[in-house]
């Protein structure tokens, strides 16, 4: 049988994952799963976010599915680097070897009005930001902290350039073939490589698809002001991080924004929110990027694109009947997934 390791991490990680797997087990009953604590949950039972064993067993698996981690902002700024949730979420994605990571944002036909954006605007909407993830600041040497200064480095070779292109002008081809590579190459060295090796895999291997190439902070401001104008964004790590956060604006909440974390081997599915501890166990929290994100692991793990799509028109309906709390309902994490289920028998 498939095997789907579960780490439903901390805050409302686990009421999200909870509503995923509900959904899962209807429309996929085929698949078997096996659950680790990770993040803060981790170091209580384990002494560290991510154990050695739950890695060996997401690298086992055919797939992962991930909820969120970490405490209330600040909680952990006086513990060592190392025992932080967020560096079990690092260690997590280079040991899966995930250098992909995709972040649809898209405003559905009849749900203008969830957007903070007029209508005109949001109407439309389908972007898809390709993150690099496993190189730039987040992963560079040195790096160091001390009393008097601090120090990332921002680094990338060809190899980590030429592999997250390539899954970027790949996705553009199945959509309208338009990619936009993000960077800042008129200060930065690093972004002007990036750039250099982004064309070079354009034109030597998809010549076919649109490449533009945008600085960071103008992509920020396009990006609200005239959204439609993109189709996938290609940028770096850190890039990436802000812009996708910024690009669940357009939808309405940070809560309708799926992930997927992809490379050569396992995939990892998480929704892109935090562990909103504030509202843990108050049964509010909105799970629909937790069940995108599951869908997408029917996608791209599966390969079951028909159930993966069943999934997405429910969550859509769902949104329709019994929008949640962040979009302006009323609708609790319960009667949020319950709707979902009703919209697939």
């Amino acid at each position: 049988m498939p095997k789907v390791v579960v780490l439903p991490g901390d805050g409302v990680g686990p009421e999200v994952i909870s509503s995923a797997l509900e959904i899962l087990k209807l429309v996929a009953p085929d698949l078997e799963y096996q659950e680790f604590a990770f993040g803060l949950a981790g170091i209580e039972k384990y002494g560290v976010p991510l154990a050695d064993d739950v890695l060996e067993a997401a690298q086992k698996s055919d797939a992962v599915l991930m909820g969120s981690v970490g405490g209330l902002p600040g909680s952990t700024e006086n513990v060592p680097r190392e025992m932080r949730p967020e560096s079990g979420l690092l260690k997590l994605r280079k040991g899966l070897g995930v250098y992909a990571n995709l972040r649809p944002s898209s405003v559905y036909e009849g749900l203008e009005h969830l957007s903070p954006l007029k209508p005109e605007i949001a109407k439309g909407v389908d972007v898809l930001i390709l993150r690099e993830l496993l190189g730039g600041a987040y992963f560079g040497e040195p790096r160091s902290i001390s009393s008097e200064e601090g120090y990332n480095t921002i680094r990338y070779n060809v190899n980590e350039v030429a592999r997250a292109a390539r899954w970027a002008f790949e996705a553009a081809r199945t959509r309208k073939n338009r990619v936009c590579s993000v960077d800042k190459a008129n200060v930065m060295e690093v972004s002007e490589f990036w750039r250099r090796e982004v064309q070079k895999v354009h034109d030597l291997e998809f010549p076919d698809v649109e490449l533009t190439h945008e600085y960071a902070d103008s992509c920020a401001m396009l990006l609200v002001k005239d959204p439609k104008r993109y189709d996938v964004i290609l940028t770096e790590n850190l890039f990436g991080d802000f812009l996708s956060d910024l690009a669940s604006v357009l939808p309405g909440s940070l809560g309708l924004l799926p992930s997927a974390s992809l490379g050569d081997g396992t995939g990892l599915y998480e929704p892109i929110h935090g562990s909103a501890p504030d509202i843990a166990g108050m049964g509010v929290v909105n799970p629909a990027a937790t069940i995108l994100s599951a869908a997408m692991m029917l996608r791209y793990s599966f390969k079951r694109p028909e159930v993966a799509a069943r999934v997405e028109s429910a969550v859509k309906a769902a949104l329709f009947s019994n929008p949640t709390r962040d979009l302006g309902g009323s609708a609790g994490t319960r009667e949020f997934t319950d709707a979902v289920l009703k919209a697939l028998i």
